[in-house]
Protein backbone atom coordinates (compact mmCIF):
# COMPACT_ATOMS: atom_id res chain seq x y z
CA UNK A 1 0.00 0.00 0.00
CA UNK A 2 1.28 3.60 -0.76
CA UNK A 3 1.76 5.84 1.78
CA UNK A 4 -0.09 9.39 0.69
CA UNK A 5 1.94 12.62 1.10
CA UNK A 6 0.10 13.54 3.95
CA UNK A 7 0.61 10.11 5.78
CA UNK A 8 4.55 11.41 5.02
CA UNK A 9 3.95 14.73 6.33
CA UNK A 10 1.69 13.43 9.34
CA UNK A 11 4.87 10.37 10.05
CA UNK A 12 7.84 13.09 9.60
CA UNK A 13 5.91 15.49 12.04
CA UNK A 14 5.16 12.95 14.48
CA UNK A 15 8.66 11.50 14.57
CA UNK A 16 10.06 15.12 14.59
CA UNK A 17 8.50 15.86 17.36
CA UNK A 18 9.48 13.10 19.37
CA UNK A 19 12.71 14.43 18.59
CA UNK A 20 12.40 17.62 19.30
CA UNK A 21 11.40 16.35 22.90
CA UNK A 22 14.12 14.15 23.44
CA UNK A 23 16.29 17.14 22.53
CA UNK A 24 15.15 19.47 25.32
CA UNK A 25 15.29 17.49 27.34
CA UNK A 26 19.15 16.58 26.92
CA UNK A 27 20.28 19.78 26.05
CA UNK A 28 20.63 20.93 29.63
CA UNK A 29 23.03 17.91 30.00
CA UNK A 30 24.84 17.91 26.81
CA UNK A 31 25.60 21.14 25.67
CA UNK A 32 27.57 22.54 29.16
CA UNK A 33 29.44 18.93 28.55
CA UNK A 34 31.52 20.80 25.62
CA UNK A 35 31.16 24.39 27.48
CA UNK A 36 28.24 25.66 25.91
CA UNK A 37 25.04 27.23 28.22
CA UNK A 38 22.30 28.60 26.38
CA UNK A 39 18.80 30.01 28.14
CA UNK A 40 15.67 28.26 27.64
CA UNK A 41 14.99 30.93 25.35
CA UNK A 42 18.25 29.95 22.72
CA UNK A 43 17.41 26.51 23.35
CA UNK A 44 13.94 26.84 21.98
CA UNK A 45 14.98 28.63 18.84
CA UNK A 46 17.46 26.36 18.19
CA UNK A 47 15.66 23.26 18.29
CA UNK A 48 12.37 24.81 16.47
CA UNK A 49 15.37 25.68 13.51
CA UNK A 50 16.65 22.13 13.27
CA UNK A 51 13.02 20.66 14.09
CA UNK A 52 11.74 22.84 10.63
CA UNK A 53 14.99 21.07 9.05
CA UNK A 54 14.06 17.60 10.32
CA UNK A 55 10.48 17.86 9.45
CA UNK A 56 11.67 17.91 6.06
CA UNK A 57 14.40 15.72 5.73
CA UNK A 58 11.80 13.55 7.16
CA UNK A 59 9.09 14.27 4.96
CA UNK A 60 11.71 14.07 1.52
CA UNK A 61 13.24 10.57 2.49
CA UNK A 62 9.93 9.37 3.46
CA UNK A 63 8.48 9.85 -0.48
CA UNK A 64 11.88 8.92 -1.57
CA UNK A 65 11.54 5.83 -0.15
CA UNK A 66 8.01 5.42 -0.84
CA UNK A 67 8.74 6.08 -4.85
CA UNK A 68 11.07 3.55 -4.70
CA UNK A 69 9.06 0.60 -3.21
CA UNK A 70 6.56 1.07 -5.54
CA UNK A 71 8.79 1.19 -8.44
CA UNK A 72 10.21 -1.58 -6.97
CA UNK A 73 6.84 -3.65 -6.34
CA UNK A 74 6.38 -2.79 -9.94
CA UNK A 75 9.09 -4.09 -11.81
CA UNK A 76 8.38 -7.56 -9.56
CA UNK A 77 4.56 -8.03 -10.58
CA UNK A 78 5.68 -7.62 -14.04
CA UNK A 79 8.51 -10.23 -13.67
CA UNK A 80 6.12 -12.61 -12.11
CA UNK A 81 3.69 -12.16 -15.61
CA UNK A 82 3.13 -15.27 -17.23
CA UNK A 83 5.05 -15.16 -20.81
CA UNK A 84 2.80 -14.14 -23.67
CA UNK A 85 0.36 -12.00 -21.11
CA UNK A 86 -0.88 -8.86 -22.61
CA UNK A 87 -1.66 -5.64 -20.45
CA UNK A 88 -5.78 -4.94 -20.58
Amino acid sequence: MEQTKLGSFIEACINTAIGFLVTLALTPVVYPLFGHAFTLSQNLGISAIFTVVSIARGYVIRRWANARIRRAAYRLARAQRPTGHKES
